[in-house]
């Protein structure tokens, strides 16, 4: 049997092109997909879209075939966002595909698969059970999937983009927004595709920054996690005099904020500044949040009257726990932002607006306004390159563990709550031999302390 275990992850499917896949694969796994989706929920079509990357196109087309041959639809959206493929799953209330490896370097590409209505399918949630149907179908054997079609499906294209446009402007009021300058760092990503339909008609002088789309990402990575891919936004906003910056990943479903000092506002304060947003909507108390944002987030929640419910890292989590708890919005330090009113998905576009909108409707400069949400010093995620990643995570713990007034936890990884409000995460990477340690204290001396002394146990 074929081990598609390399690119089919704990999320979704993830590879180099053509080394770890192919077309062939594309087309089994939209077979192995269209299967489960039919047995699952009686789908009788699937909704698929792309990014901008050479090899998106033959790989969305092979899939659809795929699905074809297992006797359902296809309707394609053609290019877009990963939010914009979540809007037409939702919409349209079908299982959807999204074609592109979002932030990684050119040769790899990847799947997002949802079932109708955006919901989320991981490992522990149907990926296991798509990847062993598509390893056989693989192996050429003929297929092993449980139901002979009656038909060949059929192909219809949606071009949904205006419409999507429409519904994330309906869910931010944006009539009290004073004239902007913005600065957007599309790193030739799907942000170049979106924005100018999104943002039309609104108060805003917009200087575009790599807009051109491009999968060969000549500038710089689309993945401004990494500080050095908003060197160029940074600088951009200081030139222009802009009030804000906004750094879209390649396929535009996560946003990274500057200010107008050209410094990069922490994801963490920009979940608390959207949880209050949709706090005072009055529609719902509860916000989730991933263990690695800041202790400020939840204790800024409680100040307006909501109620903070800590999760994993990883999107089928936040997803998963938003629908147990009826959640209205959802923060990751790693800059996604989910919405209950956007099927609980993940949409950088619609934080961006909500950020555009605060920043708007008073006077106050986005340094000073994000200034009340940020409250502790943080050292951003840390990656070691470990041999026994489990072995430096015991060696940590008994380190820590016997320490006075010091608590452990493992809901992900291993976090540790010291006695003077300092804290530390620290977790394995699903796909790679990599220890990922987060670090956040009451300021940055005590956080420098911590983050020293937690790497001397890790990379000894």
């Amino acid at each position: 049997m074929s081990d598609l275990s390399s690119i089919i992850k704990a999320y979704d499917v993830r590879g180099v092109v053509p080394d770890q896949w192919d077309e062939g694969v594309a087309r089994a796994i939209g077979a192995a997909f269209a299967e489960f989706v039919h047995l699952e929920s009686g789908a009788t079509a699937v909704v698929t879209a792309h990014d901008m990357r050479d090899t998106s196109v033959p790989l969305s087309r092979a899939f659809a075939e795929g699905v074809l041959e297992r006797g359902l639809d296809v309707v394609e959206a053609g290019l877009g966002s990963t939010d914009m493929l979540y809007f037409a799953a939702g919409s349209l209330d079908l299982p959807g595909a999204m074609f592109t490896a979002s932030h990684n370097p050119a040769r790899y590409n990847g799947i997002k698969l949802c079932r109708a209505g955006a919901a989320p399918i991981g490992q522990e949630s149907g990926l296991v059970r798509i990847r062993e149907w598509a390893e056989q179908l693989t192996d050429e054997q003929g297929s092993r999937l449980e139901r002979v079609p009656e038909r060949v499906g059929s192909v219809t294209g949606r071009d949904v983009i205006d419409e999507y446009a429409t519904h994330l402007r309906g869910l931010v009021d944006l009539s009290g927004l004073r004239p902007l300058r913005v600065v957007v760092d599309a790193g030739n990503g799907m942000g170049g595709h979106t924005v100018p339909v999104v943002l039309a008609g609104l108060p805003l002088i917009v200087v575009p920054m790599y807009f051109e789309l491009d999968g060969s990402f000549p500038n710089h990575e689309a993945n401004p996690l990494d500080p050095a891919n908003l060197v160029d936004l940074q600088a951009a906003v200081i030139e222009h005099g802009a009030d804000i910056g906004l750094a879209f990943d390649g396929d535009a479903d996560r946003v990274f904020i500057v200010d107008e000092r050209g410094e990069a506002v922490s994801p963490s304060a920009i979940t608390a500044l959207v949880a209050v947003r949709e706090l005072a909507k009055g529609a719902g108390t509860t916000i989730i949040h991933n263990l690695i944002t800041s202790r400020a987030v939840p204790e800024i929640v409680r100040e307006h009257g909501g109620n903070p419910v800590r999760t994993r890292v990883g999107h089928s989590f936040i997803k998963e726990e938003m629908a147990r708890t009826d959640a209205v919005f959802g923060g990751e330090h790693s800059a996604h932002y989910y919405f209950r009113d956007f099927w609980r998905a993940d949409t950088g576009m619609l934080a961006a607006m909500h950020v555009l909108a605060a920043l708007g409707e008073q006077s106050r400069p986005l340094s000073e306004l994000t200034a009340a949400y940020s409250r502790y010093a943080a050292s951003g995620e840390i990656n070691s390159t470990v041999a026994d990643a489990a072995g430096r995570i015991a060696a940590v713990r008994e380190t820590w563990g016997s320490r006075e007034g010091v608590t452990l936890d493992e809901l992900d990884g291993l976090t540790v709550q010291l006695p003077d409000g300092a804290w530390f995460n620290l977790r394995a990477s699903n796909t790679e031999p990599l220890l990922r340690l987060n670090v956040e204290a009451p300021d940055t001396a005590r956080m420098r302390d911590v983050r020293d002394e937690v790497l001397e146990v890790v990379r000894s």
